[in-house]
């Protein structure tokens, strides 16, 4: 059952994190870079995300208690927000975003608000308030640290992914990403008014 739920969370992080969109913005803007600079990017942003969704994960359940909401109307606002998400990710043709080569693109944008925004934020709040025991909180913690090594390591790969898929592959990845996202929101969204209504 921990293993069950183990894999279903990092999946489930995974696909908020929109990799498809993470990775065409990081190609677009790493294209003047030089090896080092490239991997020293996937580093910083697998890193920035880890440390934001532990930090979110953790301290989830007192951000509620202190503004005073319950977790139900939050599972419903943020379902609210990944619907959003979704339908921007499918109706997306291509990542046109231009950006200074002299930037450093690992925090903002690639990290946050690409990878941890406002919908996936909402739901690894939602996530770790949710966890039942500490068994749940540990999982979670590793799904967390999984899905942020998997973007790290699609990053660093970056370059053979495109060869590999091309731009049909990378659109079509991302349009599966879109209905993904929906499948969760739908689930977030109907787990909040359930409760609400009990």
């Amino acid at each position: 059952m921990g293993l069950l739920y183990f894999l279903s969370t990092t999946i489930k992080l995974l696909a908020l994190m929109t990799p498809p969109v993470v990775l065409s913005a990081f190609l677009s803007a790493s294209r003047t870079y030089d090896a080092d600079r490239k991997k020293r990017t996937a580093r910083r942003t697998g890193l920035a995300v880890l440390i934001t969704g532990i930090v979110l994960f953790f301290l989830g359940e007192s951000l509620f208690n202190f503004f005073g909401f319950t977790l139900d109307a939050f599972r419903i606002g943020a379902g609210a927000l990944l619907f959003l998400s979704a339908v921007s990710i499918i109706k997306e043709t291509k990542h046109s975003t231009s950006f200074d080569p002299e930037d450093d693109i690992s925090v903002v944008p690639l990290a946050i608000p690409l990878c941890m925004g406002p919908a996936s934020i909402g739901t690894v709040m939602i996530i770790g308030a949710s966890a039942e025991n500490l068994g749940q909180k540990i999982y979670g913690s590793l799904s967390l640290v999984l899905a942020s090594a998997c973007i790290y390591v699609m990053l660093l790969c970056a370059e053979k992914i495109e060869k590999i898929l091309g731009e049909t592959g990378m659109l079509v990845l991302s349009k599966l990403t879109g209905l993904l996202i929906a499948a969760i929101a739908a689930q977030v969204v109907f787990t909040g008014i359930s409760a609400f209504l009990d």
